[in-house]
């Protein structure tokens, strides 16, 4: 079983390599234009229209959103989706899409597009880019990096990229002080950061309560937001890098508060911050409610997966705990994060 298990992520990884990019997102820049998703064989599916345009960009935005490329999408999200436009003094500089009806903090008035969509579907779901994923204004059929407000009338592009080679379909966490980070791929395994602080319970992240347990709520250059109650309740835990956890204000109560894990790289490596693995090219929310995509592999393939053990058992999932519960996850004491892949394996 074993090595059924390995020809298949070996081919798939194989077949992800020779693909130039995973989905092409329009956003037309006019309200009542419809929001379109171009893949692979040239497939088209309408997601909804645009009720709202930006007007301006939000500038400071989030502090993570700076590790982060211009012109590519710095968060993704089951209620947000944000893209950087440029840093200018220390501070990222954003525009976001967001659904109609939603919570995102981070999306300031006027300077979002409002999608008629449902939160944790179409681009915030099973079509939602990945981070790291380009983007680019198109005007009277030219395309430009995205580096202010688009005007009336011009497109949002949006490509998300495969994962940068090799690529990983499995990261294992040992939920402990110095307990290692197991990135599997097509190269093997290799330790890629070490827990500096392990997570022992869950806290009130707003947007959880548009995902389902288990699942990936959001994730940006400095945070993996996994949800762990079901939707349309709040419940979640987050994974962020250590430069974040030391550099950000609003990131304080993480060396307080129990529902953050805090991992660091290893001795005379880069920061973890905005770098693949973790915090680029990597999660997406996934499909769910009436959201579907063409194939069952895509449906089920791109909906990442978090697993867990409890004092050294099986892996089962995430336990169930909404609300701020400082202990939910004292006898966790491993964690399984599944990456979304999109392409079939040709074996």
């Amino acid at each position: 079983m074993k090595r059924v298990i390995a020809a298949i992520i070996l081919a798939l990884m194989a077949s992800s390599a020779n693909a130039e990019s995973l989905i092409e997102l329009r956003i037309p820049c006019k309200a009542g234009e419809i929001v379109t998703a171009s893949l692979p064989g040239g497939v088209t599916i309408p997601l909804g229209h645009v009720r709202m345009i930006p007007v301006r960009t939000n500038h400071p935005a989030y502090t993570a959103s700076k590790w982060a490329s211009p012109s590519t999408v710095c968060a993704s999200a089951v209620n947000a989706v944000h893209i950087l436009v440029g840093v200018e003094e220390g501070r990222g500089r954003i525009i976001s899409l967001v659904p109609s009806v939603t919570v995102a903090p981070a999306a300031k008035q006027g300077a979002f597009f409002a999608l008629e969509m449902d939160a944790g579907t179409g681009i915030f779901g099973g079509y939602a880019p990945m981070t790291g994923s380009r983007v680019t204004v198109e005007h009277d059929g030219v395309e430009s990096p995205l580096t202010d407000t688009p005007s009336e009338g011009d497109t949002l592009v949006i490509r998300s990229p495969l994962p940068e080679s090799p690529a990983v379909y499995m990261a294992d966490i040992e939920n402990r002080p110095g307990g290692r980070v197991i990135a599997y791929g097509a190269d093997g395994q290799r330790v890629i950061a070490r827990v500096m602080r392990p997570v022992n319970g869950v806290g009130r992240f707003g947007g959880s309560v548009y995902q389902n347990r288990g699942r990936i709520r959001a994730s940006h250059s400095g945070v993996i937001c996994i949800a762990t109650s079901p939707r349309d309740t709040v419940g979640g835990i987050q994974i962020m890098p250590l430069k974040h956890a030391l550099t950000s204000p609003e990131m304080l109560n993480a060396w307080k508060l129990t529902q953050w894990m805090i991992i660091a790289p290893l001795p005379g490596m880069p920061d973890l911050e905005g770098t693949s693995p973790l915090f680029k090219n990597a999660f997406v929310p996934g499909a769910q409610l009436s959201d579907r995509l063409p194939d069952l592999w895509s449906h089920y393939g791109r909906r990442p997966l978090i697993l867990c053990r409890r004092n050294g058992g099986n892996w089962e999932r995430v336990p169930e705990a909404e609300g701020r519960v400082d202990d939910a996850l004292m006898d966790v004491t491993h964690l399984r994060l599944y990456f979304p892949v999109w392409p079939q394996p040709s074996i």
